[in-house]
């Protein structure tokens, strides 16, 4: 990981010279269609699939950046069909405990190295699932907004993803499944353009050498997954809706833990 008052430079390279071969970038276009319809549906799991794949070929920043794009069109556009469900009053009390942790990360520019976010990646699900109920922030209850507008933020500055740590103060709620994807959509929204200028900024990042044509794919692949998932979400009931949001996340995290210990002894 960078040390405090710069990144890595040894991070901030692509992973690998084939970031523009034909056959990389129809994966690429695969997987953004793929995991935006997966988030549509769940609000999240989507990104944690997403991230993992942009870290097998890219650098950690050039990973983020082109994650954030990727994520913001598609919670944008989520967030913008189910406009009529969101909770502005949660959001804009989620962005003022984001701006904290943003202003903190930029105070110390710390950037992650790769298996720190495998293992971040993998650890949350569980993380999430271990604090009790009583001790959980709801965004509806006082400084809870703002409390997940912090870790939200946070986490997703370290492993690109906070969906399940989102969830965890959405889920215990009164909300519905709408209000809680439509809601969520918006305050993820913030974070990922906090986490585009984080490390499109104050890192220094560029998109790994995909370039703005493969952005723009990429763009709309995210709002095509997306607008194709409404009906999905439609059909779901309440329990399916969080039975299965559970089910996914903790399997996508296991992947990623073992993924992240195993880069973690090849250091």
């Amino acid at each position: 990981m960078g040390p405090v008052g710069g990144p890595d430079p040894s991070i901030l390279a692509p992973r690998t010279t084939a970031a523009m071969a034909p056959g990389l970038i129809l994966a690429l276009a695969a997987v953004v269609l793929a995991t935006s319809f997966l988030s549509g549906v769940f609000g999240m799991a989507g990104g944690m699939i997403l991230m993992g794949v942009l870290l097998s070929f890219l650098s950690v920043p050039s990973a983020m950046v082109l994650h954030g794009t990727t994520q913001a069109a598609s919670n944008g556009w989520r967030a913008f069909l189910w406009r009529a469900y969101v909770d502005w009053r949660i959001l804009a009390r989620y962005v003022v405990g984001s701006l904290v942790a943003f202003a903190s990360f930029v105070a110390v520019r710390f950037v992650p190295d790769r298996a720190l976010v495998l293992i971040a990646l993998g650890l949350m699900p569980f993380a999430v699932m271990a604090v009790p109920a009583r001790m959980a922030p709801r965004v509806d209850r006082r400084l809870g907004a703002e409390s997940a507008g912090f870790i939200s933020t946070a986490l997703q500055l370290i492993s690109g993803v906070s969906g399940p740590a989102l969830d965890l103060v959405f889920v215990r709620t009164e909300l519905d499944r709408r209000h809680v994807v439509a809601t969520k959509a918006v305050c993820q929204v913030s974070s990922h353009l906090m986490k585009l200028l984080y490390f499109g900024a104050v890192a220094g990042s560029d998109t790994g050498g995909l370039g703005w044509p493969v952005l723009a794919m990429s763009i709309a692949l995210a709002l095509t997954g997306t607008t194709l998932s409404r009906s999905l979400l439609e059909r779901l009931t309440d329990a399916q809706f969080r039975l299965w949001t559970q089910r996914i996340v903790m399997g996508i995290g296991l992947v990623y833990l073992a993924q992240g210990l195993w880069a973690l002894t090849q250091r």
